[in-house]
């Protein structure tokens, strides 16, 4: 009885280590990036290289918090929001890695 209480606590605690780990376990933009599974747009926004679940998950999560960002600086700035993404599109497009995908102005995808 001892081994089995035993036995279930250590699966117990083992899943909640593992639901709470799980943003560990996401996928990050870096890692997207070297995978090539996402790449950078001029209108400053992430895109989908891949189009699986996880990857286009990423995307959204990543293109509402850059959406956020660019109202605020655009507010504080008294510019507009696409303005601010453009900016911050070519600025992104210019920063990428070796490797790393980019969209070109013919919507195509380029590798650096």
């Amino acid at each position: 009885m001892k081994l089995a209480t035993s036995k279930g606590l250590t699966l117990i605690l083992l899943l909640c280590g593992w639901l709470f780990c799980g943003t560990a376990l996401a996928l990050t933009v870096d890692q997207a990036k070297q995978q090539g599974r996402v790449g950078e747009t001029l209108p400053g926004y992430l895109a989908a290289v891949q189009q699986d679940g996880e990857t286009q998950a990423l995307v959204t999560r990543i293109n509402q918090g850059r959406e956020q960002q660019y109202q605020q600086v655009a507010k504080n700035n008294q510019v507009s929001t696409a303005d601010v993404a453009r900016l911050a599109g070519q600025k992104l497009v210019a920063r990428a890695g070796k490797g790393e995908f980019v969209r070109g102005i013919n919507g195509q995808w380029l590798q650096k």
